[in-house]
């Protein structure tokens, strides 16, 4: 199939056509000719004005819940669902039923999934059974095809047990993801503790909760030289500690939601239970200072969280709904509607050319003879995007309803192209 995209803005600051606006020729899955006015057949042809390209988008973590908790999402609903976003390459969480703690759960993956428009990254479990006792085989899984090695929603508690993988996967160059959540601290909290926690009368997850595990996973970084990606950073105080290891010259990156950025602990005041997640939002200080992580470099990506969940476990009481908001198809217009000043070579870091180097994945850029594996998008069109519309299986979002700035037009990738 040949594709022909008219009067595209190349936003690839890896490639000499960055920031110009030109025709765009697609065959048989690579970049074939990039000029001013092409006159090729072509069987799509896409004229979109102002519409932007970049190389495909990365998101870091994701839930596909695939195998074991199937009805809220399925591998085939996730891929759906990032394609939806921009995404071409999802990693997903291990906290599968059984947990992705071996090879044989990695290769299902891998399997299942080599048809979708998306490629699909298994994420292999730290420790077996995500239960933070015993090393898991990541060298096995690694061969097999997993990207980097994360306990998920189950963080790795044991300092003992975490430098033991720290070192474990320096033999290949091997990265963890860590959640810093010391889960001893607040164990029973539902929300940020602070005045809106005691105004709400709910049970609070302090800040230290954070900051300590993830002052220890540096110290521990320091001593390993070791590589280990933060995601989920919620506060202001993390983000200095980071900043300051990165100063450093330690190995450490990070990554945030949209939804820390969008919203604070001030909007639980109507006890929304789609706000209910782990880590919480904190403070509007917080929140601010997440963007002014963006905007100077010391946050990497934007990782979507992804955590689809059914319709019982949302909407119920807030002490009783279960943690996690889905995130795929709405990332793109939360940060641009946020943050409309970023430059379009910013926004294709957070999003693709970070995460990338980051976890290894295989270059690519924008020229001629490259393969096709694109993202595109709009920074000025308008999304609102109502229960019916999400691709995702679960529809436990906060964005529903609600207009924003930005767009995802639609991805190109394995030959094919999956549009909005």
């Amino acid at each position: 199939m040949n594709i022909l995209l008219k009067q595209v803005l190349i936003t690839d600051p890896n490639s000499p056509f960055n920031g110009k606006i030109f025709d765009m020729l697609i065959e048989s899955n690579k970049i074939s000719k990039i000029g001013g006015k092409l006159t090729d057949k072509a069987d799509i042809i896409i004229d979109e004005p102002g519409m932007a390209v970049s190389p495909g988008w990365v998101d870091v973590f994701a839930h596909f819940c695939d195998p074991g908790y199937e009805f809220k999402e399925t591998l085939q609903s996730g891929a759906e669902a990032a394609a939806a976003g921009g995404y071409t390459r999802i990693f997903t969480l291990p906290n599968t039923k059984p947990v992705t703690d071996n090879k044989s759960l990695v290769e299902y993956a891998a399997k299942q999934t080599a048809h979708y428009p998306v490629h699909i990254h298994p994420i292999g479990a730290i420790t077996q059974k995500t239960e933070g006792k015993e090393l898991a085989e990541m060298y096995d899984m690694r061969n097999s095809g997993a990207i980097a090695f994360s306990d998920g929603l189950k963080p790795v508690q044991s300092p003992g047990l975490f430098i033991k993988a720290l070192q474990y996967v320096k033999a290949f160059n091997g990265v963890l993801i860590q959640v810093p959540i010391d889960q001893s601290i607040g164990a029973s909290g539902v929300m940020n503790e602070g005045v809106v926690s005691t105004r709400l009368g709910l049970p609070g997850i302090p800040s230290i909760a954070e900051e300590s595990i993830l002052k220890r996973d540096i110290d521990l970084v320091r001593y390993t030289h070791s590589q280990l990606h933060f995601t989920g950073v919620s506060t202001l105080q993390s983000l200095n500690l980071i900043r300051e290891a990165k100063k450093e010259g330690l190995q450490i990156t990070c990554s945030v939601t949209p939804y820390h950025l969008f919203f604070c602990d001030e909007d639980l005041l109507t006890y929304d239970t789609y706000l209910k997640v782990n880590p919480p939002l904190r403070s509007k200080a917080d929140m601010l200072a997440l963007r002014d992580g963006i905007i100077d470099g010391t946050i990497d990506c934007i990782a979507s969280h992804h955590l689809p969940q059914d319709w019982d476990h949302k909407i119920c009481e807030f002490d009783y709904a279960e943690f996690g908001m889905i995130g795929l198809e709405t990332a793109f217009s939360v940060v641009n509607h946020l943050l409309d000043n970023l430059s379009n070579d910013r926004i294709v870091e957070l999003f693709s050319l970070n995460a990338r180097n980051i976890f290894k994945l295989p270059a690519t850029h924008i020229s001629e003879g490259a393969a096709a594996e694109l993202t595109l998008f709009h920074r000025k069109r308008n999304t609102m995007l109502q229960k019916t519309d999400f691709k995702s299986k679960s529809a436990n979002s906060a964005f529903i309803d609600r207009e924003l700035n930005g767009k995802v037009m639609g991805i190109i990738n394995k030959g094919k192209i999956i549009t909005n």
